[in-house]
């Protein structure tokens, strides 16, 4: 926080104040005993723009520029308050049912999602049991059967288009995406729901899945896909709507897309790249439309 100079009554400080508000630069006006005020800013980024208003307010407090500033403010404020009593809504306080671990809580169904997975890994020998998976692939590799995913529809096995998402083919492979899991599902929980994971673990395993079944064939599997639909979805959300509560840094962001890359290359082998691709894209979409809904909700 950084002093930027003075007013010469409380009045003028406030006004000043006020208009800086609507100008989304933050501020702090302090009153001294003679009666002038202090400004104060407080982000350093922003201090040339408050001495520039600064310098102009001061040739002219009564421009029309400055006039509206208290109704300008108080606007803002608004938002800012709906928007924090929303973000502090969703968040979880001290007093839940369970304690917090990771900076978000104990998230039941992404606990459940990687149980699931566990046992697939168990029984499956880490992913070398064919005889236990394929009931799970989303189509029986190396049947005779024709046409589109044929389990499924032809002997109404609808479970194999989300069940891909829990086969994992070894031990890097796993700990790498329900270390991602854990992460984004235990925020999603946290901050919004169970369901609302639930209906984007769903929605966005079986895009995927079906994404890559058209790309490859049925032998395949991984959370993978959904790890990046959660990423892309908590990127969208969380960017373009700050209430939301949700948030993936920059760096974690990164990392995804350039594995994605790598993954696309075959230098790392067989990979399930068009359910990342479908996943990530899949994820981010639903992330804007719900950040777009949530924007146009009355007050």
């Amino acid at each position: 926080m950084r002093h930027i100079g003075h007013l010469p009554d409380e009045k003028q400080g406030n006004a000043f104040g006020d208009f800086l508000v609507a100008k989304g630069i933050p501020n702090e006006i302090e009153a001294e005993a003679n009666g002038s005020s202090m400004i104060w800013i407080i982000d350093d980024d922003q201090l040339a723009a408050a001495q520039a208003w600064l310098e102009k307010f001061r040739a002219d407090s009564n421009s029309a520029e400055f006039r509206d500033a208290a109704t300008l403010a108080a606007k803002t404020r608004k938002i800012e308050a709906k928007e924090k009593a929303e973000y502090q809504r969703r968040v979880r306080t001290r007093k839940s049912l369970f304690v917090k671990f990771g900076g978000h809580g104990v998230g039941i169904l992404t606990y459940a999602l990687i149980g699931i997975c566990v046992v697939v890994m168990f029984y499956s020998g880490w992913g070398k049991n064919e005889k236990f998976l394929q009931h799970l692939y989303i189509d029986e590799p190396g049947q005779s059967l024709s046409g589109f995913l044929p389990d499924v529809f032809q002997h109404g096995e609808f479970w194999r288009l989300l069940t891909p998402i829990f086969i994992h083919g070894g031990v890097l492979h796993f700990l790498f995406n329900m270390m991602w899991l854990y992460q984004l599902g235990c925020m999603i929980e946290a901050r919004q729901s169970s369901l609302h994971l639930l209906l984007l673990v769903v929605v966005t395993g079986v895009f995927s899945n079906v994404a890559q079944y058209l790309a490859g064939g049925p032998h395949f599997g991984g959370m993978s896909g959904v790890v990046y639909a959660l990423a892309g979805y908590v990127w969208m959300r969380g960017k373009h709507d700050h209430a939301s509560g949700l948030s993936i840094d920059r760096q974690s962001i990164t990392i995804l897309l350039i594995w994605l890359v790598v993954c696309f290359t075959g230098f790392v082998g067989p990979v399930a790249n068009m359910a990342h691709l479908a996943g990530l894209a899949s994820g981010m979409a639903i992330g804007r439309v719900s950040a777009y809904l949530a924007m146009r909700k009355p007050e």
